[in-house]
Protein backbone atom coordinates (compact mmCIF):
# COMPACT_ATOMS: atom_id res chain seq x y z
CA UNK A 1 0.00 0.00 0.00
CA UNK A 2 0.89 3.35 -0.81
CA UNK A 3 1.61 6.16 1.75
CA UNK A 4 -1.89 7.85 0.07
CA UNK A 5 -3.98 4.66 0.48
CA UNK A 6 -2.95 4.41 4.07
CA UNK A 7 -3.37 8.00 5.31
CA UNK A 8 -7.29 7.64 3.56
CA UNK A 9 -7.27 4.78 5.83
CA UNK A 10 -6.32 5.73 8.74
CA UNK A 11 -8.79 9.22 8.49
CA UNK A 12 -11.74 6.52 7.93
CA UNK A 13 -10.90 4.40 10.71
CA UNK A 14 -10.85 7.79 12.72
CA UNK A 15 -13.96 8.77 11.82
CA UNK A 16 -15.76 5.55 11.99
CA UNK A 17 -15.00 4.95 15.47
CA UNK A 18 -17.93 6.41 18.04
CA UNK A 19 -16.07 7.14 21.16
CA UNK A 20 -13.68 10.03 19.62
CA UNK A 21 -13.69 13.14 17.84
CA UNK A 22 -11.42 13.13 14.45
CA UNK A 23 -12.45 16.57 13.24
CA UNK A 24 -9.13 18.12 15.16
CA UNK A 25 -6.99 15.31 14.22
CA UNK A 26 -4.57 15.39 12.14
CA UNK A 27 -3.17 12.39 9.84
CA UNK A 28 0.64 12.51 7.70
CA UNK A 29 2.29 9.26 6.33
CA UNK A 30 5.64 8.32 5.38
CA UNK A 31 7.04 5.45 4.62
CA UNK A 32 4.20 3.81 6.33
CA UNK A 33 5.09 5.68 9.20
CA UNK A 34 1.95 7.98 10.73
CA UNK A 35 1.79 10.71 12.42
CA UNK A 36 -1.32 12.29 14.63
CA UNK A 37 -1.65 15.74 15.03
CA UNK A 38 -3.94 18.12 16.43
CA UNK A 39 -6.15 17.48 20.11
CA UNK A 40 -9.14 15.74 21.62
CA UNK A 41 -10.37 16.59 24.88
CA UNK A 42 -9.79 13.80 26.77
CA UNK A 43 -7.09 11.42 27.62
CA UNK A 44 -9.33 8.24 26.29
CA UNK A 45 -9.51 9.36 22.99
CA UNK A 46 -5.38 9.97 23.02
CA UNK A 47 -5.16 6.46 23.45
CA UNK A 48 -8.48 5.27 21.35
CA UNK A 49 -7.10 7.45 18.62
CA UNK A 50 -3.77 5.36 18.71
CA UNK A 51 -5.26 1.82 19.02
CA UNK A 52 -7.43 2.51 16.02
CA UNK A 53 -4.37 4.11 14.20
CA UNK A 54 -2.48 0.75 14.65
CA UNK A 55 -4.65 -1.26 13.50
CA UNK A 56 -4.83 0.21 10.01
CA UNK A 57 -2.56 -2.51 7.17
CA UNK A 58 0.09 -0.58 6.00
CA UNK A 59 0.89 1.54 9.47
CA UNK A 60 4.47 0.14 9.92
CA UNK A 61 4.90 2.62 13.07
CA UNK A 62 3.37 5.80 14.88
CA UNK A 63 4.33 9.00 16.09
CA UNK A 64 1.72 10.44 18.56
CA UNK A 65 1.73 13.91 18.84
CA UNK A 66 -2.18 14.69 19.77
CA UNK A 67 -2.73 17.05 22.41
CA UNK A 68 -4.90 16.28 25.20
CA UNK A 69 -7.16 19.85 25.70
CA UNK A 70 -9.63 19.63 28.78
CA UNK A 71 -12.47 21.88 27.87
CA UNK A 72 -15.16 23.38 29.94
CA UNK A 73 -16.49 21.39 32.61
CA UNK A 74 -13.15 18.63 31.80
CA UNK A 75 -10.94 21.22 33.74
CA UNK A 76 -10.39 19.47 37.29
CA UNK A 77 -7.47 20.28 39.78
CA UNK A 78 -4.52 18.58 39.90
CA UNK A 79 -5.59 17.22 43.73
CA UNK A 80 -9.17 16.40 42.86
CA UNK A 81 -7.09 14.04 39.75
CA UNK A 82 -5.72 12.61 42.18
CA UNK A 83 -8.10 11.75 44.46
CA UNK A 84 -10.66 10.30 42.08
CA UNK A 85 -7.83 8.26 40.77
CA UNK A 86 -7.16 6.97 43.82
CA UNK A 87 -10.35 5.69 44.66
CA UNK A 88 -10.49 4.06 41.32
CA UNK A 89 -7.31 2.09 41.84
CA UNK A 90 -8.75 0.92 45.08
CA UNK A 91 -12.05 -0.25 43.49
CA UNK A 92 -10.51 -1.88 40.55
CA UNK A 93 -10.17 -5.94 41.82
CA UNK A 94 -7.11 -6.52 39.15
CA UNK A 95 -4.92 -3.65 40.67
CA UNK A 96 -3.72 -5.14 44.54
CA UNK A 97 -4.63 -2.79 47.26
CA UNK A 98 -1.94 -0.05 48.51
CA UNK A 99 0.40 -1.43 45.73
CA UNK A 100 0.44 1.52 43.05
CA UNK A 101 0.46 5.46 43.99
CA UNK A 102 -0.43 8.30 42.26
CA UNK A 103 1.16 11.80 41.45
CA UNK A 104 -0.36 14.58 39.32
CA UNK A 105 1.31 17.92 37.89
CA UNK A 106 -0.49 20.10 35.92
CA UNK A 107 -2.76 17.81 34.75
CA UNK A 108 0.05 15.06 34.05
CA UNK A 109 -0.32 11.84 36.18
CA UNK A 110 2.55 9.50 37.01
CA UNK A 111 1.68 6.05 38.14
CA UNK A 112 4.06 4.67 40.60
CA UNK A 113 4.40 1.18 42.88
CA UNK A 114 4.85 -2.51 42.04
CA UNK A 115 2.57 -5.42 40.97
CA UNK A 116 4.12 -8.77 40.23
CA UNK A 117 2.00 -9.36 37.08
CA UNK A 118 1.73 -6.90 33.72
CA UNK A 119 -1.92 -7.33 33.57
CA UNK A 120 -2.49 -5.36 37.49
CA UNK A 121 0.09 -2.47 35.12
CA UNK A 122 -1.81 -2.30 32.73
CA UNK A 123 -5.32 -2.33 34.91
CA UNK A 124 -4.29 0.47 36.76
CA UNK A 125 -3.39 2.19 33.79
CA UNK A 126 -6.76 1.34 32.21
CA UNK A 127 -8.67 2.23 35.77
CA UNK A 128 -8.17 6.05 35.54
CA UNK A 129 -7.78 6.34 31.44
CA UNK A 130 -11.12 7.78 31.22
CA UNK A 131 -10.85 10.42 33.90
CA UNK A 132 -11.54 14.21 32.58
CA UNK A 133 -8.81 16.65 33.15
CA UNK A 134 -6.14 13.91 32.38
CA UNK A 135 -3.47 15.24 29.96
CA UNK A 136 -0.94 12.26 29.79
CA UNK A 137 -0.65 9.64 32.03
CA UNK A 138 3.42 8.00 32.35
CA UNK A 139 3.00 4.34 33.76
CA UNK A 140 5.97 3.82 35.91
CA UNK A 141 4.92 0.88 37.84
CA UNK A 142 7.74 -1.62 38.30
CA UNK A 143 6.85 -5.71 37.57
CA UNK A 144 8.31 -7.55 40.78
CA UNK A 145 10.02 -10.71 38.93
CA UNK A 146 8.37 -13.83 40.48
CA UNK A 147 10.47 -17.18 40.39
CA UNK A 148 8.44 -19.45 38.63
CA UNK A 149 9.15 -23.21 37.42
CA UNK A 150 9.66 -23.42 33.99
CA UNK A 151 11.40 -22.09 31.22
CA UNK A 152 10.06 -18.69 30.70
CA UNK A 153 11.26 -18.63 26.85
CA UNK A 154 9.49 -21.72 25.55
CA UNK A 155 6.28 -20.65 27.08
CA UNK A 156 6.43 -17.59 25.10
CA UNK A 157 7.71 -19.59 21.83
CA UNK A 158 4.89 -22.13 22.80
CA UNK A 159 2.59 -19.50 23.14
CA UNK A 160 3.01 -17.72 20.19
CA UNK A 161 2.51 -20.49 17.99
CA UNK A 162 -0.76 -21.36 19.54
CA UNK A 163 -1.98 -17.92 18.17
CA UNK A 164 -3.57 -18.64 14.74
CA UNK A 165 -3.51 -14.96 13.81
CA UNK A 166 0.53 -15.52 13.93
CA UNK A 167 2.95 -16.55 11.88
CA UNK A 168 5.26 -17.06 14.48
CA UNK A 169 8.26 -18.56 12.28
CA UNK A 170 10.07 -15.13 12.13
CA UNK A 171 10.19 -14.58 15.85
CA UNK A 172 12.83 -14.93 17.90
CA UNK A 173 12.87 -14.79 21.46
CA UNK A 174 15.82 -14.29 23.90
CA UNK A 175 15.27 -14.19 27.68
CA UNK A 176 17.84 -12.81 30.63
CA UNK A 177 16.89 -12.32 33.90
CA UNK A 178 13.12 -11.37 33.30
CA UNK A 179 13.87 -9.12 30.53
CA UNK A 180 12.17 -10.98 27.13
CA UNK A 181 13.89 -9.35 23.72
CA UNK A 182 11.74 -9.94 20.93
CA UNK A 183 13.54 -10.03 17.37
CA UNK A 184 12.47 -10.41 13.66
CA UNK A 185 10.24 -9.51 11.12
CA UNK A 186 6.15 -10.18 11.47
CA UNK A 187 3.62 -9.14 8.65
CA UNK A 188 1.69 -5.99 10.85
CA UNK A 189 1.44 -3.76 13.38
CA UNK A 190 -1.06 -6.02 14.77
CA UNK A 191 1.43 -9.11 14.70
CA UNK A 192 3.11 -6.84 17.21
CA UNK A 193 0.94 -6.37 19.58
CA UNK A 194 0.33 -10.42 19.68
CA UNK A 195 3.49 -11.28 20.09
CA UNK A 196 4.54 -8.57 23.02
CA UNK A 197 1.01 -9.35 24.80
CA UNK A 198 2.26 -13.22 24.62
CA UNK A 199 5.53 -12.72 26.13
CA UNK A 200 3.29 -10.19 28.79
CA UNK A 201 1.37 -13.32 29.85
CA UNK A 202 3.95 -15.38 31.10
CA UNK A 203 4.79 -15.11 34.81
CA UNK A 204 7.95 -13.98 35.80
CA UNK A 205 8.54 -11.31 32.80
CA UNK A 206 9.88 -7.63 34.42
CA UNK A 207 10.02 -6.15 30.89
CA UNK A 208 9.48 -6.82 27.17
CA UNK A 209 11.85 -5.11 24.27
CA UNK A 210 10.06 -5.14 20.98
CA UNK A 211 12.91 -5.11 18.31
CA UNK A 212 10.45 -6.64 15.97
CA UNK A 213 10.60 -5.50 12.33
CA UNK A 214 6.73 -4.86 10.28
CA UNK A 215 7.95 -6.03 6.41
Amino acid sequence: MNDTDIKEDVMDALDFEPSIDANDIGVTVEKGIVTLTGHVPTYSQRQTAERVTTRVKGVRGLAQEIEVRPIGSHQTADDEIARRAADLLTWNTSVPKDSVKVKVADGYVTLLGTVEWNFQRTAALSAISGMYGIKSVSNQIAIRQKPTPGDIRQRIESALKRDAELDAAGIRVEVSDGVVTLDGKIDSWADRRIAENAAWAVAGVTRVNDHLHVV
